[in-house]
């Protein structure tokens, strides 16, 4: 059973022009909300066509592009090649501007642990940590990102269907956890750097990880039982 939502409102909505740094420019709406589960200030962009895209989902049409997106300062707004999160959302906005669709961002950086612990596992990863290993290390969990607040936002929205864009299979099992249709899983791409060249390997393995948990658990519960 998917797990029950507090609802949420649309706060206020706004049009917004972006541009990014290579030059690509497009016109997004945000969206802001009341009644958010961890009250945090996550933001929904309506790209492309949303609207018609929500038409289409409504009328029994193709469920539109959706991306949940974490936060990173460091990534996001100052380029840093330590990771890949930066090219990521550039290619998540042009993606989904093409089709119509949604970007949700989420306040939850460094995994769900935060700015400053984030670059504490930066510290632990030069001494010969992975990402979730550096993460252990001060005590947290390997991934703390949590999604209830990208479901309630897809809920206020309309959008009970979605294609996700994420090579993460985690977004996808908590998401249809909490009620979302994920009808197809969309991969992204890979942003390959001689910085970010451990931090993906580990994001890899961690996925197939992931899958071959998720696969193993879905023979065992299609498995009759014993009589």
């Amino acid at each position: 059973m998917p797990e029950a939502l507090p609802v949420a409102t649309i706060r206020t909505q706004v049009t917004v022009p972006l541009t990014f740094p290579n030059g690509y420019a497009t016109t997004v709406r945000v969206f802001t909300f009341k009644g958010l589960v961890d009250g945090r200030e996550h933001l929904a962009l309506g790209l492309g066509d949303w609207a018609g895209a929500l038409d289409r989902l409504a009328a029994g049409g193709e469920a539109p592009l959706v991306r949940p997106h974490s936060e990173c300062l460091t990534g996001d707004v100052f380029g840093s090649q330590r990771c890949d999160c930066g090219p990521q959302l550039q290619e998540a906005v042009q993606r989904i501007t093409e089709t119509g669709g949604f970007l949700l961002y989420l306040r939850q950086e460094g995994r769900g642990i935060g700015l400053y612990a984030k670059l504490d596992a930066y510290a632990l990863q030069d001494a010969g940590l992975d990402t979730y290993q550096a993460n252990v290390a001060l005590g947290r969990g390997e991934d703390e990102r949590d999604y209830t607040v990208a479901a309630q936002m897809l809920t206020t929205l309309g959008v009970p269907r979605i294609r996700l864009l994420s090579s993460n299979p985690d977004k996808a099992e908590q998401l249809t956890r909490l009620g979302v249709d994920v009808a197809e899983r969309v991969p992204t791409s890979v942003f390959l750097s001689p910085a970010n060249a451990g931090y993906l390997a580990a994001k890899a393995a961690k996925a197939a990880e992931t899958e071959a948990a998720e696969a193993l658990t879905t023979r065992t519960a299609d498995r009759p039982a014993p009589k």
